[in-house]
């Protein structure tokens, strides 16, 4: 399974933009364990002087955003587990701007954050992993908006990408 292989019904618009930051060059399994390298050894390169950084008043540091990777794929892994599941139940969204506060990253060590992030990574892998096609494709909804499981690993893939593009951007 590949982002080309969705429908458009199966995600909202909102997410579009995350998705279309997913090559179609690996399957969902493939690039859910090679993205998550790709950042780890992209950030490991990163100016230690970089990771409390702010480009504007009011932005997320680096370790902010690395944080707010960790605490979105987790959410977004719930979701997918609930979706397999049948769950008919609307999960609601979550306040970026509040997690990222009360989570206090830059109090933490780059590495500290990496070897979470890898962790939450391995631990969502293992999961879509089990997931058979059919799983795959089921929906649930999020703010009362149609999502699949597929869709919702793709997202996590793409909102990497969005962010490690943000720090090439904004922050090196």
């Amino acid at each position: 399974m590949k982002p080309s292989q969705l429908q458009v019904i199966e995600y909202p618009t909102y997410f579009g933009n995350y998705i279309s930051q997913v090559a179609d060059e690996y399957t969902l399994i493939e690039e859910l364990e090679i993205s998550v390298h790709r950042l780890i050894k992209f950030v490991q390169n990163i100016p230690l002087d970089k990771f409390d950084y702010r480009y504007a008043e009011g932005k997320w540091t680096i370790k902010d955003i690395l944080q707010h990777l960790i605490d979105a794929e987790r959410i977004f892994a719930y979701r997918a587990l609930c979706f397999a599941r049948n769950d008919k139940t609307n999960l609601p969204g979550f306040d970026e701007n509040n997690y990222v506060d009360e989570a206090k990253a830059n109090s933490r060590s780059i590495q500290e954050l990496l070897t979470e992030l890898a962790v939450v990574r391995q631990s969502t892998l293992s999961l879509f992993k089990t997931f058979s096609t059919d799983e795959l494709e089921r929906q649930g909804f999020v703010n009362k908006n149609p999502m699949s499981v597929r869709a919702i690993g793709f997202v996590i893939i793409g909102h990497q990408n969005h962010h490690q593009r943000i720090f090439e951007e904004r922050y090196l």
